[in-house]
């Protein structure tokens, strides 16, 4: 299948409500216009599948293009590793214009892989497209599927040039690529009526590694957590699980509904924030497992696992109640973590007082409906100056978003807390969420804010403040200049009569 034709296949997603909602003309669109290359560099499709697929701990992953389009970025994601460390080793073509110019381009290719092949004996090499390569028209494809006959392992082109589209596109297409070349290809041993695969789940700062222990104990067995923390015979052996939770459908709903297609594995989305929905992913794994052939005990387990979770779990934050009941919350993500953090922080009391739904599905959008009871605290999405504005003005007490708003609530003087993908703490399961809450008390309750809005000493002081100093000049030349030596002028006398008493 071509490119094009790939993409129209991804747009055309009957388990998407929204674009099962449109007329066949606007479907086979899809969902977003092309970007423009040379021009798509952070939000692109190629970003997008190298998201999807660079936590895949063992295997290489090669990017064929100029030197600049490898930025491993997912450093600083924080996905945790258990095993290799592979995916952290960055591994690129570096083509130059005399290789373009010549054609040199999959010969260089050949060899990047002939390379990688000796030196590190990976189980498997991902090969990315580019914006450059696409467009001089490089066959990745035909050079993957030479180089795997000649050096005895899955070599595997993952076609999402950043011109195609964005980032959830380039999402989708990471999953196709696994679809079509991994998925199916290795055979386990060791099959049973427990086997699961949890999709879209990134292991961000470890967090999956709290809720693993929890399926062991009902006796479920994970095939593949895909991508955190993935092996690559894991995903290849993920056709034979009995049942699929799927965390983050946005970006790997096509996956999920094309393995049930082809495997008969049913799937739900589910999350793993917060306590309530921690136990509801849990009785629906078992619930789907019970269904497909496991002991109807499974049921039990569950009920009785969770019940000791729960209760261990309200015991810890029933020391937090107190202290965060009737915080206020302004939640500025998107996508599974809209209403999953929403439930979460209303288990301990705090108001919400809007989210963001922009990178959410209906589905979500659904969710948070009957969350929140109030449609007017969900916003598609909201300027900076309004997010101050909210903060400023102490309609809220703490933001809950990623690094890159973290300065409107810094300039506004107010707590916030990562919850996004650069986090260094775990939040999901039910000790994520101890955790969450206790990273909420601690940033809320943190004495710096009490200090930063202090006047300066100068104002308690009595002296004339900068602002009042403009509306006496009443230009911003003259505040510029009286400031600094109004300053000055104290610092100089303080001097003085500390030398006079020497």
């Amino acid at each position: 299948m071509s490119l094009k034709a790939k993409i129209e296949d991804v747009f055309n997603e009957p388990a998407c409500d929204k674009n099962q909602g449109k007329e066949a003309k606007a479907r086979k669109k899809g969902c977003s216009k092309p970007l423009t290359p040379g021009a798509a560099a952070g939000g692109c499709a190629f970003d997008g599948a190298k998201i999807v697929l660079q936590p895949v701990t063992d295997v290489a992953h090669l990017i064929h293009a100029p030197l600049a389009c490898e930025g491993n970025s997912w450093d600083n994601r924080g996905s945790g590793s258990s095993g290799s460390d592979m995916w952290r080793r960055s591994f690129t073509t570096d083509l130059t214009e005399l290789d373009i110019v010549m054609g040199q381009g999959e010969r260089k290719l050949f060899k990047a892989i002939r390379e990688i092949s000796e030196r590190f004996s990976p189980p498997a090499i991902f090969v990315y497209s580019t914006c450059v390569t696409a467009l001089i028209g490089d066959d990745i494809d035909a050079v993957c599927k030479r180089a795997a006959e000649k050096f005895g392992l899955p070599v595997i082109p993952v076609n999402a040039p950043g011109f195609v589209g964005s980032k959830n596109l380039g999402n989708k297409l990471a999953g196709e690529a696994m679809l079509d070349h991994v998925i199916g290809t290795v055979e386990p041993e060791d099959v049973s009526d427990y086997d699961i695969n949890i999709l879209g789940e990134f292991n961000l700062s470890g967090e999956f590694w709290s809720v693993k222990p929890l399926l062991y104990r009902l006796g479920m067995r994970l095939r593949v957590c895909f991508p955190g923390d993935a092996r690559y015979h894991e995903i290849a052996s993920a056709h034979r699980a009995k049942a699929t939770m799927m965390v983050c459908s946005t970006a790997l709903i096509n996956m999920a509904r094309k393995m049930e297609e082809r495997w008969g594995i049913p799937f739900f989305e589910g999350s793993f924030y917060g306590v309530t929905d921690t136990s509801e992913a849990l009785r629906s794994l078992a619930g789907l497992l019970v269904k497909r052939g496991a002991d109807p005990a499974l049921l039990d387990r569950t009920e009785r696992l969770i019940a000791e979770e729960e209760a261990r779990a309200w015991a810890q934050l029933r020391a937090f109640r107190p202290r965060l009941a009737g915080k206020r919350v302004l939640l500025n993500t998107g996508g599974v973590k809209s209403w999953s953090v929403v439930h979460a922080l209303q288990e301990v009391g705090m108001e919400i007082v809007g989210t963001s739904v922009k990178k959410s599905t209906v589905e979500d959008k659904e969710r948070i409906k009957q969350i929140l009871k109030d449609e007017n605290h969900m916003f598609e999405s909201m300027a900076p100056r309004e997010l101050y504005a909210m903060l400023s003005e102490h309609k809220a007490d703490i933001m809950l978003s990623g690094g890159r708003t973290q300065f409107i609530a810094l300039k506004a003087r107010m707590p916030w807390l990562d919850i996004n993908q650069e986090r260094h703490h775990p939040y999901a399961g039910y000790s994520g969420m101890v955790e969450l809450v206790r990273q909420i008390d601690i940033a809320i309750h943190n004495p710096v804010w009490e200090t930063v809005r202090e006047a300066p000493p100068w104002d308690a002081e009595g002296n004339v403040s900068g602002k009042d100093e403009l509306a006496v000049s009443g230009s911003l030349e003259d505040e510029a200049i009286t400031t600094p030596v109004r300053l000055f002028r104290k610092f100089a006398a303080a001097t003085a009569d500390d030398m006079g008493e020497c």
